[in-house]
């Protein structure tokens, strides 16, 4: 039966206008929620669903402030089995540091003669649009990686994943352990019930500590895209519109000319 760890970020909420502080270095967090990426929701999606078809447990891990731990209560709240918070100030703590910490707790399981078989990340960060942890972890640990997933299935002691490729869907099939990159789109994620709420809250969370000393992100700066324009044409009123609506469906190509 299959060991999943999928991994989590604390991240400021999107629902609101991001701007970033003074220094350019993180997203300004003074007026907005945490949660985490879509793509990790997926993940967290995923894990659960490969341990109610296949037995196995789940396993949520995230670095962060003390106050991450609601984000793996939440992971705990629709159905992963245990959790583990390496509790951290996470904005000292590069791509490569995150890796590093996570590819020792999946060391330290293996020794342990409870090793992971599958491990979950999200593709990118929200915040911060990192993209590299999960490939750095697999590279520790010399384990195959696919990012880029949007549906995976197990099959024995393999996993058949499948993504968006330049040219159309691409297949992967990795023997297990393995790493994966969950992208949003392919997992619809579930809400948490007031049972698994509540059971969450009295779920015992593994608290360890960061294993070195961070060397840091190295950043520059982040950067905000530019706001992209809007515009409204108006095709008409009443039935003289529906000329004007017809061109454009042409336009576009969706009705052939």
């Amino acid at each position: 039966m299959p060991n999943v760890l999928v991994c989590i970020k604390r991240v400021p909420g999107s629902a609101g206008q991001i701007e970033l502080t003074p220094d350019q270095q993180s997203v300004d967090t003074r007026h907005v929620g945490y949660t985490v990426s879509p793509h990790e929701e997926c993940a967290v999606e995923a894990a659960v669903q490969v341990v109610e078809t296949h037995g196995g447990a789940a396993t949520v891990l995230t670095l962060g402030p003390a106050d991450a731990i609601e984000q793996l209560r939440e992971a705990l709240a629709i159905g992963v089995g245990g959790a583990v918070h390496i509790e951290a100030d996470n904005e000292a703590f590069g791509p490569a540091d995150v890796a590093a910490a996570i590819a020792e707790v999946a060391r330290a399981r293996s020794e342990a003669g409870d090793g992971f078989d599958l491990l979950l990340f999200g593709t990118d960060a929200a915040d911060t649009g990192d993209f590299q942890v999960g490939i750095r972890v697999a590279y520790a640990l010399g384990l195959p990686v696919v990012t880029g997933v949007r549906t995976f299935q197990l099959d024995g002691d393999r996993v058949v994943a499948t993504g968006d490729g330049p040219e159309g869907t691409e297949i992967f099939e990795v023997p297990l352990p393995a790493v994966l990159t969950v992208k949003e789109g392919g997992i619809t994620p579930r809400y948490p019930s007031i049972p698994g709420r509540l059971k969450a809250k009295r779920a015992p969370v593994e608290l360890i500590e960061p294993p070195a000393a961070p060397s840091g992100t190295g950043r520059v700066r982040l950067s905000l895209p530019p706001e992209q324009p809007s515009a409204v044409e108006i095709l008409g009123t009443g039935p003289d519109a529906a000329k004007a609506v017809v061109d454009l469906l042409v336009r576009i190509g969706v009705v052939a000319q």
